[in-house]
Order: structure tokens, then sequence, then C-alpha cells
């Protein structure tokens, strides 16, 4: 609410930075359709990877981890479920299905808010409820030390707060003044300061985030996983949200270093998107793939482990070939034997 009050009363020119990765976004986008017409198949075998790796890694950034082996169980499967974990997990994939499906024609509103949390919250007892209680943000030292990260919305005054957020982002597209990419990135910085619910707020944002990506028609969260492009940058991502989150409450915070974060990481998933339509001629050659770019943004000494986290519903069987495939080209070399043994990237890897 409060940087898009920034914005609507006194909006200053736009970073450099910021530019370039809008210009890059609408070459993307102008993109988009032409490679969404190709093979369905490889669409298909995108959007199913794409629903896992977002399922697991949205909850994975919030301490939230499943069985690997039960990955694909609990997301697709419709066994019973064993723990509060899965529960999560698959609440995460009602949700996403709900945007999916949906698209732009579901609105920003705070009865979808509300549906979307409680979607993704499962049988708990605030699933769906604004908080009832103040809670401020708790940073948590190894030594046992605690600190005040931030000091959010009291719970009074958060269902005021929301209705302002979402009037005050609507009138900012009305208005077509601002970029409505940056509206869209204000507005996710403004709802995480607000921190609306008790728990789950870091899970509702990136629905929200991929929610309104539909509306301004950039689709691409359909095919590669934004939350795993966030979790795959969770340190910039807190330490963004630190720096624009500094007197906030005042209006008087830097908003760009968060805006430019969530820019560059639809800018990496559209990078993704179109290396994988542009080079892959069929699922297996996309499971390859996404096993190679596991390898190459892991540690250089790993194990397949590591790339299961990084790859589920893959499974062993494959990424033990594609490990061969590469042990044979000289790019991959093994340092043991058995499950758990070593292997390591040899020669040139880009990250």
């Amino acid at each position: 609410m409060k940087t898009l009050e920034q914005l609507l009363s006194d909006f200053e020119n736009v970073p450099a930075t910021i530019s370039w990765y809008l210009a890059d976004l609408g070459e993307a986008k102008g993109k988009q359709e032409l490679f969404t017409k190709q093979s369905p198949q490889k669409l298909k075998t995108l959007r199913e990877h794409a629903l896992i790796e977002s399922a697991v890694s949205s909850n994975r950034i919030e301490g939230v981890e499943v069985n690997q082996a039960r990955i694909g169980t609990v997301i697709f499967g419709k066994a019973l479920l064993r723990n509060r974990n899965e529960e999560e997990v698959r609440g995460y994939r009602k949700a996403l299905d709900w945007i999916h499906e949906k698209g732009a024609k579901l609105p920003v509103s705070e009865k979808t808010i509300l549906k979307l949390h409680e979607l993704a919250r499962g049988e708990i007892w605030d699933a769906g409820k604004y908080k009832e209680k103040d809670g401020d943000i708790i940073e948590k030292y190894t030594d046992g030390r605690e600190r005040v990260r931030f000091k959010t919305v009291t719970a009074a005054e958060t269902p005021s707060y929301m209705k302002q957020l979402i009037s005050k982002c609507e009138n900012c597209l009305k208005q077509r003044e601002v970029h409505p990419l940056i509206v869209l990135a204000a507005f996710n910085l403004d709802f995480l300061c607000i921190h609306p619910f008790r728990d789950g707020n870091g899970r509702a944002s990136r629905f929200l985030l991929l929610l309104q990506c539909y509306h301004l028609g950039y689709e691409v969260g359909r095919f590669i996983s934004l939350e795993r492009l966030i979790e795959e940058n969770k340190e910039r991502y807190y330490e963004t949200l630190e720096q624009s989150s500094q007197n906030w409450h005042e209006g008087k915070h830097d908003p760009w270093p968060y805006i430019g974060y969530l820019l560059y990481i639809l800018k990496e998933a559209y990078r993704e998107f179109e290396k994988r339509m542009e080079g892959l001629q069929n699922p297996r050659g996309e499971k390859t793939a996404l096993i190679t770019q596991a390898i190459r943004q892991l540690p250089e000494v790993f194990r397949i482990a590591d790339i299961q986290r990084k790859c589920p519903g893959i499974s062993v069987d494959m990424i033990r070939k594609v490990l061969k495939d590469l042990r044979a080209e000289g790019r991959t070399k093994c340092l043991g034997m058995g499950k758990a043994a070593q292997w390591k990237r040899v020669g040139k890897w880009t990250k």
C-alpha cells in the first residue's frame, strides 16, 4: 500500500536497470505466443514439471519438505497423505491448479487471496483468515540471538490495509502512468509488508505474483516455475525485501531493490523458457536438459540426491543415464561407488 501510494503521488524516474528489465520483458512477451504454438507434448512436459517445482520450492523456502520418493504421489496422486508437510504441498498444488485454470479471469480480490491461502494451508484452524494477533518478522541467529527484522501491520488494521492495497493497485493500473509490471512488484512488496496472515504470507505472495502475471499477459509461470527461481535466488530475495521494507510504514522506503529482484526473476524465467523451446525436440530431451541444468547450478562436487532435489519427478535411472552420457563426453567424473557416490563437473560449465 505504501509503495503504491508513492507511485500514485510522486513517481520519480525509473532506475536504468529497471528500464532494461522492462524492455527485455516486453520483447519476451512478444515472443510468447510464437513459443506456445509449438509442440503440445513439449509444453505438457514443461507444465507438469513447473507444477512440481513450484509446489515443492515454494514450500521448501518456508521449511516445508516432503520425502523425495513421494513427491509424484503427493502432487498428482490421490493416496492418503502421511503428514502436515504433505498436506501443505498438495494444497499448494490445488491453488496452482485454480490459478492456471482460471488465469486472468480470476480477479485479484480479497476473496481470491483468502481462498488461495485456504487452499494452501489446508485443514489448519486459521486457513483463509487474516491474522488475529500482532506478529512481527523475527530473525533468529545460530547463537540464539533474535532481532525484529520488520514490524508488520497490526491485526486490527490488516483488513483495512488489504482493502486499500487492492484499491490502490486497481487505480495505478487504470491511470497507466506507471508500467504495470512495476505496479505488480509494488503490490507484492506491500503485501509482504502488511503480512496479513499468521503464517503462509510468502506462499500467498507467490500465488499473487503468478496470478497478476496472468492478468498482464505474462504467462511464463505456466511453463517455468517462478517459485523455483526464487528459491535458487533466496538470499537475494531476503536481502532486497529487507532493503525495500525499511521505513515502509512512514512511506519513505526505497522499493526499487525488491522491484528489480522480481523483474529479474521474470526475465530469467523467460530466458529459460526460450532456451528450452528453441533447443528441445521431445520430452526425453527436455528431461535431459533439466538434469543438465541442475548439474550446472549445483556445486562442482555433488550427489545424485542433489539432482533429485532440483528435478523432482524425474527417475533416478534417468539421472544416472544422463550422468553416464556426460561422463562419456568427459563432462562429469564419478568419485566413488554406490548410491551416495559423489560426482564432479569436468571442463567448462557456465552457470
